[in-house]
């Protein structure tokens, strides 16, 4: 069972007070944009066996969205952050490449 710390209040609850969001850190597109980029917005989505960014809501607590680092192999959870932050905090990303040297997930390895 996944156990997270919501950053928001602080409380350090199982998966079960919260709903899953999928994945973090999506690069946004909407009127205006090509029907490729919208198309990928919508439906591509990374599945990647190790290092993973998700968004999480915290449904049975505080009602908000944040997000998590963790290892879909291991199921090791690496920290959470606010949801508005635009990139995973680099004490996350270094405590990341003390176990998994030479990690990469898009642009934030």
């Amino acid at each position: 069972m996944l156990i997270f710390e919501c950053p928001y209040c602080g409380v350090l609850t199982d998966e079960t007070d919260l709903a899953a969001g999928g994945e973090a850190h999506l690069k946004r597109f909407g009127p205006g944009s090509s029907d490729d980029e919208f198309e990928s917005y919508l439906f591509n989505r990374e599945n990647p066996k190790g290092i993973h960014f998700e968004r999480w809501r915290h449904v049975n607590g505080c009602g908000k969205w944040f997000n998590v680092a963790r290892c879909t192999v291991s199921m090791e959870v690496f920290g959470t952050y606010p949801a508005q932050t635009l990139e995973p905090p680099a004490e996350i990303k270094d405590k990341i490449s003390e176990k998994k040297p030479g990690w990469k997930w898009k642009e934030f390895s």
